[in-house]
């Protein structure tokens, strides 16, 4: 079990995904028009007041609790028991599975429904259930649509977003016997109705948490859709997953979380509902589960405390970087071959699974900070790339012989002055025959790979320590 999507290799995601042309337009389109509706609500809402200012409050919330983390789960734990609830905390996402089916086998359940959740999907959830022979049904809309469709996330907020309507409705019809039209409006209407059905019948219920308020004992969960509502009251047993960094020490700071992660998402001041919930077995509530269990994951999340990769823990997933990045725009979440896409992608994935499996992520990046200026708690996510770089070409990565071999004699070679201005004045000549006005677009050894995708500007005769020294003397700075 792990956070891979399939079997495939990166660079083979990314030709597949480049040639996807439906998939990059509604990438681009999805992009524009969230990064603009986040505009709207931070820095152009002036009653929000100072969105920098907001910034910084969850940096300092998310730096503390981390800081701090083994206190926050001591307190979360003890106040959830003491409400009658049971905490696991799971080493592995093995330990994870291996106590939700205990769960599940003490209570003989059969149907559970799920609601949207990447840590589920992170330790394979579902496969054990089905495996179990549950019947377990997703109630997002969004990812009920690929689990009918035995399909993967390819975004945080948005987990079917490389699928159009014309898709979906084709879907329906093959795989649950749909027979109305593309509408959307006749889509919902009849998940709606699916999903009712599900709900009523279903044994347990289980949840994702967008973040678990340490002392008040309680789970939340950030949606617009209802169904999440439905999962944690109509069934008596709801089951909880979380990543160990989801703890925020108080209700005042969820309320910054929660205002960073709605107006970062979606460009919402506020989503539909913040369900809160909390076991209550002794006050015979009638919308609080009976049989309460919360799933405290580590799963290799501790390799980053203490490092300098603690901050990739920070994130409260609300995809402000995946919708800036213009690598994400050209390839799509399923080929980083991740649930977890985009920069933080990058910077999470090798962290939880190894450079073994995911060490060509942190180069899938133009370093242009988009990201780190979106980060709405400020992680440093460009330059966590950097330190994945400089950990693998150091040797903890499989670097190529090959690539080792040119970057060893690329730093000889810029490590020297003399042999760094021959090898700059050789370059027009030796390049000359792949160039073509001012750019080679076949080329050979190392740029082979680099211009089979685009042009490499071809080494111009003029240099910067020319035009200085000519500049020195007195000529036209302009030239």
């Amino acid at each position: 079990m792990s956070i891979k999507i399939d079997d495939k290799n990166f660079y083979d995601h990314v030709d597949q995904e480049l040639k996807d042309t439906f998939m990059r337009n509604a990438i681009s389109n999805a992009q524009d028009n969230l990064r603009g509706k986040k505009i709207a609500a931070t820095t152009e809402d002036e009653p929000f007041g100072n969105w920098e200012e907001w910034r910084n409050a969850g940096e300092e919330i998310r730096r503390h609790t981390l800081e701090n983390l083994d206190y926050y789960l001591q307190q979360l734990s003890e106040n959830i028991a003491e409400r009658g609830g049971h905490v696991f905390f799971a080493a592995t996402a093995e330990e994870a599975n291996q106590y939700i089916k205990e769960v599940v086998e003490q209570k003989n359940a059969r149907n559970v429904v799920k609601t949207k959740s990447m840590v589920t999907e992170e330790i394979s959830l579902n496969e054990m259930l089905e495996d179990m022979g549950c019947d377990i049904l997703e109630t997002d809309l969004g990812e009920y649509i690929l689990q009918i469709d035995d399909d993967r996330p390819s975004h945080f907020v948005a987990p079917s977003l490389h699928k159009n309507k014309e898709q979906i409705r084709d879907t329906y019809r093959e795989k649950i016997a749909y027979d109305g039209t593309e509408k959307p409006e006749e889509l919902t209407v009849y998940t709606r109705k699916v999903l009712r059905e599900k709900f009523l019948q279903a044994d347990v219920g289980i949840t994702g948490c967008n973040f678990a308020v340490a002392d008040s004992g309680t789970v939340t969960l950030v949606t617009n859709e209802g169904n999440a509502n439905m999962v944690t009251t109509l069934p008596d047993t709801q089951i909880s997953v979380m990543g160990m960094e989801r703890v925020v020490p108080s209700w005042e700071d969820l309320d910054v979380l929660v205002s960073l992660l709605c107006r970062s998402a979606v460009g919402q001041h506020l989503s539909t509902y913040v369900t809160a919930v909390s076991p209550d077995v002794e006050s015979d509530t009638v919308d609080a589960p009976s049989d309460f269990h919360l799933v405290i994951l580590d799963g290799g999340r501790s390799r980053a405390l203490g490092t300098e990769f603690q901050e990739a823990l920070h994130c409260i997933r609300c995809a402000a970087c995946v919708n800036v990045c213009p690598v994400y725009r050209h390839i799509g979440g399923h080929a980083y071959g991740s649930i977890y896409q985009g920069p933080i992608g990058a910077v999470l994935s090798p962290i939880l699974a190894g450079y073994e499996e995911y060490q060509e992520l942190p180069f899938a990046s133009s370093l242009c900070g988009a990201c780190t200026e979106a980060c709405p708690v400020k992680i440093p996510l460009h330059e966590l790339l950097i330190r994945h770089r400089e950990r693998i070409v150091a040797g903890e990565g499989k670097t190529k012989a090959s690539e080792k071999l040119m970057m060893k004699g690329f730093g000889n070679m810029t490590s020297s002055a003399s042999v760094f201005q021959t090898a700059v004045k050789a370059a027009p000549t030796l390049t000359r025959p792949f160039a073509k006005d001012g750019s080679i677009s076949k080329g050979p050894g190392p740029l082979k790979a680099w211009t089979n995708k685009r042009d490499f500007p071809a080494p111009s005769k003029d240099n910067f320590r020319q035009w200085f020294a000519d500049h020195k003397r007195g000529g036209d700075i302009n030239e």
